[in-house]
């Protein structure tokens, strides 16, 4: 095998060639050499040697910003009460003529007086092919109607808001105590807190052609210095521990993941994705699966929820772009092979009003549905729908806590030990197959 000692090391030639390099052990700097045991030792980038930590199953949380308005999604026509708070935004019964500008719901469960938002008409398709859970009244105590304060308790899974994020704290429990390359990559212009942990920390970008080094184009004479930390016989062995060798392994690791992700990226997918941004995003997410990097968990993000005005329009149109991206994002997987192997979650921090405002649209309200979709998941309606009149505060009551379906999905999915990453047990709904 022949070594160009000015080539950029790369984790694939690790991969590719360990015992080789392991014989050149003397001639390779020494925080290499730490990385390449590391690689060895793990298999694969994004790996664990812990066991019973599944090597192959992804995670894709889908964030629904802004307050996602449940009862227009999963619509509870069989109740009276519905159509009496929202007599210009109400999604009519199927069969029966559109009241408003919302439309008239497709059929989920006759005897339950439960349809879905007609807009969600792709998301019908995969949900009748035995694909989707739909978990019912999905909240948390004390509920708290700000967006911010919300979201962080969402993503860190304590009704403080406070600490790392739950994403975060599974990677630290499953990591034996080094942070994993690529092992969480968020698609977006900044990592959210649900991925942030003590030890490891997400990829994120919001263009992958951004994601590289950029300081040639800032200024010329930032290539040099540059070229020293990522080229091999540039720059003397660095202390192990040190700053000099915490830069160079994390310098390392950003150039070899940037190159993969975006020559993965840059690949025909095998479907044909909608023109929405969240399509875009999970086309990426897509990309990076089909070309086998060793992440496991990817987060995508759609906003423009928060409905305080004319909502009918603006609220079917993203639902419509939502479950759009997420037939081909399903059809892809099915295309490639890797079906099998990942489920999406899909959230809001919290529902809105059961009563319309006077704008033709709702406020920040409390509980509402989750979606899960994969192969792996129990199809169907989990859960009772909150009653729309015993209510706290004008809001609907919730009735399963949003922990208790992060605690399946790590349990019976992620095979991690839920009550330590989220700091005590809860009850867990039937949403994944035995």
């Amino acid at each position: 095998m022949s070594f160009d000692p000015l080539a950029p090391y790369s984790r694939r030639l690790f991969i590719k060639h360990g015992v080789a390099l392991a014989s050149m052990a003397s001639t390779i700097p020494a925080f290499i050499q730490r990385s390449m045991a590391g690689m060895l030792v793990q298999g694969t980038a994004g790996q664990t040697s812990i066991p019973g930590v599944p090597q192959d199953r992804i995670l894709v949380v889908m964030q629904l910003g802004g307050g996602n308005d449940g009862l227009n999604t999963v619509v509870p026509y069989g109740m009276r009460e519905y159509f009496d708070a929202r007599p210009q935004l109400a999604v009519a019964a199927p069969g029966a003529t559109a009241l408003g500008g919302a439309g008239v719901a497709l059929e989920l469960d006759k005897d339950r007086g439960l349809g879905i938002n007609p807009n969600l008409e792709a998301l019908k398709g995969l949900y009748d092919d035995g694909l989707v859970s739909i978990v019912q009244g999905v909240g948390y105590p004390n509920p708290n109607r700000s967006h911010f304060a919300s979201m962080d308790i969402w993503h860190t899974a304590r009704l403080d808001g406070k600490g790392e994020g739950w994403i975060g704290r599974y990677f630290d429990n499953t990591c034996n105590g080094t942070p994993i390359p690529e092992g969480a990559v968020n698609i977006g212009r900044s990592a959210p807190l649900a991925m942030m942990g003590s030890i490891q920390k997400p990829v994120s970008f919001e263009n992958p052609q951004l994601f590289r080094w950029l300081g040639d184009e800032l200024h010329p004479a930032l290539h040099d210095p540059y070229q020293e930390i990522n080229r091999a016989g540039a720059v003397g062995e660095p202390e192990a521990g040190s700053q000099r060798d915490f830069l160079m392994r994390t310098a390392l690791d950003a150039q070899v993941a940037s190159d993969r992700i975006r020559e993965a990226v840059a690949k025909q997918p095998l479907v044909r994705y909608p023109q929405s941004d969240i399509a875009r995003q999970l086309q990426i997410v897509g990309a990076m699966i089909r070309d086998g990097l060793g992440t496991r968990v990817y987060y995508v993000t759609k906003g423009g929820f928060d409905t305080h005005a004319n909502q009918p329009g603006g609220h079917g149109n993203i639902l419509r772009q939502c479950a759009e991206a997420m037939k081909a994002f399903n059809d892809d997987l099915k295309a490639q092979g890797n079906q099998e192997r990942v489920l999406t979650l899909v959230f809001s921090e919290f529902g809105r009003r059961v009563r319309q405002n006077a704008s033709q649209g709702t406020d920040h309200g409390t509980a509402a549905p989750m979606f899960l979709m994969g192969p792996m998941v129990k199809a169907g309606i989990v859960g009772n729908h909150p009653s729309l009149t015993d209510l706290d505060q004008g809001d609907l009551k919730f009735g399963i806590d949003f922990r208790g379906v992060y605690a399946a999905v790590l349990e019976e999915w992620m095979k991690a030990p839920s009550s330590k990453v989220l700091g005590g047990a809860f009850d867990r709904p039937a949403i994944i197959k035995a």
